[in-house]
């Protein structure tokens, strides 16, 4: 997963600042790097997958709030293990 280009993504798709997008993107990148969703699902994730998948959260969340609104789906679907890779706290 190219971490720069994700990070270029969601500040062009959705609201949040730096350090909430930074949070959103090393989330992704340990979720990538886990081998987890790849096993799941049988594809890596990329950078497309992340925006269109945040895409769908509720209109009006921010980065932050769209990522764990995917992780949650991901954990009711494949199992709590995906509740590591929540973003909980970060530097404005």
């Amino acid at each position: 997963m190219d971490r720069e280009r994700l990070d270029r993504a969601l500040e062009r798709a959705f609201d949040g600042g730096e350090g909430e997008r930074r949070a959103v993107v090393r989330a992704a990148g340990d979720l990538a790097d886990s081998g987890r969703l790849a096993a799941d699902r049988g594809a890596a994730l990329t950078v497309e997958t992340v925006v269109r998948e945040l895409d769908d959260a509720p209109e009006g969340s921010s980065v932050s709030e769209r990522w764990n609104w995917w992780v949650g789906a991901l954990a009711v679907a494949h199992g709590d293990a995906y509740a590591q890779f929540g973003v909980r706290r970060y530097e404005e």
